[in-house]
């Protein structure tokens, strides 16, 4: 499948279910739970709060070259937005996207998703645990603290 015929058929719609498509077109889904909504939308309301110059996005499509990822948060600088608008999925990683572990998710998984966004130009991926650790990773690797959002990775 394509990501427009996702959006447009009317079986995928209000799934209890985040969608994604791998770079087969299969779908694949992954529940989520209360704790990783609240955990979203924290994390939404930090980066709206701490980081100016720039938008936050939940459930973010993104192109990637495994298929159609979304992201549970992303911040968008500006720049990005007058470059792509809303385009649906996003050709590019916006610069810091967060990928919030359900208890469905293996590591491989959530591991393989942060070098996916990166590859697509994000700078920074947060790995968000159920438990509200943050670990932020960048091209360099795993590193102590955001530069993007300074103290926003805190819940």
């Amino acid at each position: 499948m394509e990501w427009a015929e996702v959006l447009s058929n009317p079986l995928l719609q209000n799934l209890p279910f985040k969608i994604e498509l791998n770079r087969f077109g299969s779908i694949l889904m992954s529940p989520a739970s209360n704790r990783h909504g609240r955990i979203q939308g924290r994390m939404a309301a930090n980066l709206i709060n701490k980081q100016p110059g720039g938008e936050v996005i939940t459930e973010c499509s993104i192109l990637t070259l495994d298929g159609v990822k979304v992201a549970d948060v992303v911040w968008a600088s500006d720049a990005f937005i007058s470059q792509f608008a809303y385009e649906t999925p996003y050709p590019k990683a916006p610069e810091l996207c967060i990928e919030i572990v359900s208890p469905s998710n293996a590591k491989a998984e959530i591991r393989g998703k942060v070098d996916l966004y990166l590859a697509k130009g994000a700078q920074e991926v947060w790995v968000i645990s159920e438990d509200g650790t943050t670990a932020v990773y960048s091209h360099t690797g795993k590193i102590g603290r955001s530069s993007i959002a300074p103290g926003a990775e805190q819940l």
